[in-house]
Order: structure tokens, then C-alpha cells, then sequence
């Protein structure tokens, strides 16, 4: 079972308490048995191996060439 960490209404106590998946409901503190609601934080993220910098992934440019020029028909009109 994953364990979710609450904290209290009124108290602003820390908590965590071994939850099933389905089960949504509120906690009760343990310390003043007021309503605790559940806190989410953000989970950290490591990039491992290559692919994940610039250079691994992006072709190099290739090299640059001059500016279309302008064509001229038959008739001597661009």
C-alpha cells in the first residue's frame, strides 16, 4: 500500500498514513483529531543516459548558402 502525508487543519502537524488506491477519504490527526488534508509535493527527476542534452539529439546545421537569387523568365520580367 502507498503512504500518503497529510497534514492537519489546526495544528499544522506532519503525517503520513499507509493508504489503499481507492481510498479517498480524509484523515483525522493523530495529535487534536481535527481534519487533515493530504499534501503534494513535487517528485524529483533524473535524467540518465544520453538523449537528454542538445547535442545528443540535434542534426548540425548545415552549412549556409547564398541567398536565392532571383530568376528571369523569357520575357525579361522576374
Amino acid at each position: 500500500m502507498p503512504t500518503y502525508e497529510f497534514e492537519c487543519k489546526k495544528c499544522h502537524h506532519h503525517f503520513d498514513v499507509k493508504r489503499k488506491y481507492g481510498d479517498f477519504s480524509d484523515a483525522e490527526c493523530p495529535e487534536c483529531k481535527a481534519k487533515a488534508v493530504r499534501c503534494f509535493s513535487p517528485v524529483p527527476v533524473i535524467f540518465k543516459g544520453s538523449g537528454f542534452y542538445v547535442t545528443d539529439h540535434r542534426k548540425p546545421f548545415p552549412p549556409e548558402s547564398p541567398a536565392p537569387t532571383a530568376t528571369k523568365t523569357a520575357a525579361g520580367t522576374e
